[in-house]
């Protein structure tokens, strides 16, 4: 047989015995009927009905956006707020490969995965907010590059970051599949992937904050300031971590199977650690946000209603997190730690959709309010996200690393001996 039909053979076997190895990673691990299943399988088949009638007759037949406002829950949750919540990704990559803080690698992987999926399923959100989604691909291809809007800078950030976080959790793939030499390859192109990730996150982490500086006359003025790219960027840090310590709590009861001895030895060493990072990067969004109120003079708006409603943000979802914060540290409670994360994510929660939604606009007679095809969806995104990311953890070295571990897998060790 010739040396080509033999490499013929091998690949076909390969082929056949990768096959062999999804078929039998795709079975359920686990209990099929759980209230987490039922509901949010429900969820989505409901989601699947109203993306159809959505696709067939148009935004406005599941949607209240409108021209006077084009924007409505699934850019302002979906993409905007989700991407402040994937920023532990690039801050913990920061923090790891170049600040050399080897005891947060524990939760780098997951936290790498988070950002990436986010950023999949939140950029699937945004297809469903087109009129046109087909134009997506308008600023790569050039049709219509759009250099003149902050939207082409945010899009290309979009896609290249998506990439970087799709590299940086790669290796991880790699062990699964038992594609050793990969690994080892994936692996060396990690640091670089790193280092132009954070660039690019922080970047349009801003850029976002951006889309509203030309919105000056649409926002109200206790939401508006020539700051919103910078505070959108250092609200993105201390959101980011709270996601990372909230669903770090979550993962450590659901996933405690999983977990590595090490993760589960510096769990709260890591969570006292992130904590005292919100703490400090929440008074910075503090100072700043002082500093904007007094020089634009926004005294005058306190007596109102929307006054007192950027007070509740403010002080409710801001100043009581940062304090809670503190105590926490100064305990060494995580779990007081844990509900001021909790209470920091609602805070970006309200502060993006004041922004973008409630405080858009305010003077107008008729306001928006979504309809409950577009929360729907939107919970349908967030449980599919669900979905692969528990898949991936309990298949995937993703809460328990161990560097170059070799697959004992025999089909994987099979195939491996036939690609060699």
């Amino acid at each position: 047989m010739s040396q080509s039909a033999i490499a013929l053979r091998n690949s076909f076997q390969t082929l056949l015995d990768f096959g062999a190895f999804l078929r039998r990673e795709m079975r359920p691990k686990g209990r099929i009927l759980t209230p987490f299943n039922v509901i949010t399988v429900a969820i989505m088949l409901v989601a699947v009905v109203v993306l159809v009638d959505r696709f067939a007759h148009g935004l406005g037949a599941v949607t209240n956006l409108s021209q006077e406002f084009p924007w409505g829950i699934w850019i302002a949750f979906d993409v905007i707020t989700g991407v402040a919540f994937a920023g532990g990704a690039y801050v913990l990559c920061f923090m790891v490969y170049i600040l050399g803080m080897e005891k947060y690698r524990p939760i780098l992987r997951v936290t790498v995965l988070n950002g990436f999926l986010a950023y999949v399923f939140y950029s699937g959100a945004l297809l469903l907010d087109l009129g046109r989604p087909w134009n997506v691909v308008n600023p790569i291809i050039g049709n219509s590059f759009g250099v003149s809007s902050v939207m082409f800078l945010v899009a290309w950030h979009f896609l290249l970051y998506t990439l970087m976080e799709f590299i940086e959790f790669s290796p991880a793939i790699a062990e699964w599949a038992g594609w050793k030499r990969l690994r080892v390859t994936l692996h060396g192109l990690t640091l670089g992937a790193v280092i132009l990730g954070i660039t690019l996150s922080s970047l349009h982490q801003s850029g976002l904050g951006a889309l509203f500086l030309m919105a000056r006359d649409k926002v109200h003025p206790l939401w508006y300031s020539e700051f919103i790219p910078i505070m959108f960027l250092i609200s993105s840090v201390f959101a980011g971590l709270s996601m990372v310590i909230f669903e770090g709590s979550i993962s450590h009861k659901v996933f405690h199977h999983r977990l590595g001895r090490d993760l589960k030895r510096r769990h709260s060493e890591i969570v006292l650690g992130l904590a005292r990072i919100c703490a400090g990067t929440l008074l910075v969004y503090v100072f700043l946000q002082v500093i904007v109120f007094v020089h634009g003079q926004r005294w005058a708006f306190m007596l109102t209603g929307w006054g007192s409603w950027y007070l509740v943000e403010n002080v409710g979802f801001v100043l009581l997190p940062l304090v809670l914060f503190l105590a926490g540290i100064r305990l060494e409670n995580t779990r007081v730690i844990g509900t001021a994360a909790l209470l920091t994510l609602l805070g970006i929660v309200l502060n993006r959709l004041n922004i973008s939604i409630i405080a858009f606009k305010w003077y107008a007679p008729v306001r928006y309010v979504p309809t409950w095809q577009e929360v729907v969806v939107t919970l349908a995104v967030i449980s599919a996200e669900l979905w692969v990311f528990r898949w991936i953890v309990n298949r995937m070295q993703v809460l328990d690393i161990a560097p170059l571990r070799s697959v004992k897998d025999s089909d994987v060790e099979r195939l491996h001996a036939s690609a060699a």
